[in-house]
């Protein structure tokens, strides 16, 4: 785990290096998160929290659109992270969303997105989620096999509507045919079809009276920082469904390219290269625009964590400290019960400290660990730091994506936190802290002595 290491109140990660342009927009600024003082928003919203900068936001959605030519699109993926409050400010940004499940199709469609903005995608939709979908229409629908498109087919027809789908493909395998293996794809052999199945369900969906085939899906890369793989899988994604359309005989108009804009969340690492994408990207799209098969295609991103990631973070507070084996441990009040990704994905986070005592002369080896009965429940080990004292606050930062939405709360039974956003340097509720207490109530002992014990 990469921590910051400035004292207290220090401005080296919020100012250019000396001879380095600054490279991340992230919501810790001169000492504060979104502006406001770590220790008011502890007071406010109690610990641990989540906080979400919309200012970062604003400007992660703005770099991404002046880099892109005019014929892309942007599509929230909410499952990066599904606040209400973020996903509404997104969608007053212009965005549409991209959904995996009836309960996020609910969610946009109350952060007020039009369904004309909405693609459903995912693998293992139900029937009923198939169904609300159709029912709400949205603007396409990603199938991922001949069967979950003869089950969409049938509810379009029992609704009489006819449904615009995309058709995915699989993404890996060797290189050539319009195809690229790309790294990140941890679902290698879940998501999407095999070429021979492609144009089967391809062909199918071009016959159907119930059907509009639009284009192609495909997806496999995550959290890429450097462009030319990016690039790479938007133009081959292109490629092959221009040969997809033309074999199945309906016209291209879509592609969804997915998402897998990647964020540093590494002290070392830099932002991704939006300039550079720009330029790949932009002529490639002069290269489309000469082809008359391509020149009306529309080209869709599903990005998540590149938009909201930066913008967050989990602030907790020290509750213990102690010396084991030589070695300084400070103990928080959250842990990955809230923010799993550091130990599900072995990746780094970068800390902030935020000391309201002592030992911000003092640099020492440090472990960080959360409250559970877990050995995992460590955010980093042997980190070389100011000494926290306890009462003071950490933050894990670029935790505004994968944090709060992949997190398993119910362990131990500790309070969930509050989610918090900030805008202009004011901060407001999101969603509120939850007690054990609450959980309890959703929660019965049967009655074995009754007829019916439910």
């Amino acid at each position: 785990m990469s921590v910051v290491r400035e004292p207290p109140g220090s401005e080296e990660d919020d100012r250019p290096r000396r001879g380095r342009p600054r490279t991340r927009n992230e919501i810790v600024r001169v000492g504060r998160l979104g502006g406001v003082e770590p220790e008011e928003l502890a007071a406010r919203f109690g610990t641990p929290v989540y906080v979400y900068d919309l200012d970062v936001v604003d400007r992660q959605v703005e770099a991404l659109r002046a880099a892109l030519p005019g014929r892309f699109e942007l599509a929230y993926a909410v499952k990066a992270n599904p606040s209400l409050a973020v996903v509404e400010h997104l969608g007053r940004l212009g965005l549409g969303a991209d959904v995996a499940s009836a309960g996020e199709l609910s969610m946009v469609r109350r952060a007020g997105i039009e369904p004309a903005r909405i693609v459903m995608t995912g693998p293992g939709k139900r029937d009923d989620e198939l169904t609300a979908a159709v029912a709400a229409g949205v603007r396409v629908i990603t199938v991922e096999s001949s069967n979950e498109l003869r089950r969409l087919e049938t509810i379009a027809a029992g609704a009489g509507r006819r449904v615009p789908v995309l058709l995915r493909a699989a993404v890996g395998g060797e290189s050539g045919g319009g195809r690229v293996r790309l790294v990140g794809d941890d679902g290698a052999g879940k998501f999407g079809m095999d070429p021979d199945e492609l144009l089967v369900a391809a062909r199918a969906a071009a016959g159907s009276a119930h059907l509009e085939p639009l284009g192609i899906h495909a997806f496999g890369i995550s959290n890429v920082l450097d462009p030319g793989t990016i690039a790479d899988h938007v133009e081959a994604t292109v490629t092959q469904g221009a040969a997809l359309a033309q074999a199945a005989g309906f016209r291209l108009r879509l592609v969804d390219a997915g998402g897998g804009l990647g964020i540093p969340y590494e002290s070392h690492e830099e932002s991704l290269d939006l300039v550079g994408l720009g330029t790949r990207l932009r002529t490639a799209a002069a290269r489309w625009e000469a082809d008359p098969a391509l020149r009306g295609t529309s080209i869709l991103l599903e990005p998540g964590r590149f938009l909201v990631g930066p913008a967050g973070a989990y602030l907790c507070r020290v509750v213990d400290r102690k010396s084991l084996g030589g070695e300084t441990v400070v103990v928080l009040d959250g842990g990955i019960h809230h923010l799993v990704r550091p130990a599900l994905t072995g990746s780094e986070h970068r800390i902030r400290s935020f000391g309201r005592t002592g030992g911000a002369d003092r640099h020492w080896p440090v472990t960080v660990a959360g409250p559970l009965c877990s050995g995992l429940d460590v955010f980093t080990r042997h980190a070389v730091l100011a000494v926290p004292e306890v009462g003071d606050l950490m933050a894990v930062l670029d935790a505004g994506a994968y944090g709060y939405t992949e997190s398993m709360p119910l362990f131990l039974s500790h309070p969930s936190p509050a989610e918090v956003v900030t805008r202009g340097g004011r901060a407001a509720l999101a969603r509120r802290r939850v007690e054990p207490d609450r959980w309890l109530e959703d929660q019965r002992v049967p009655d074995w002595s009754a007829t019916d014990p439910g």
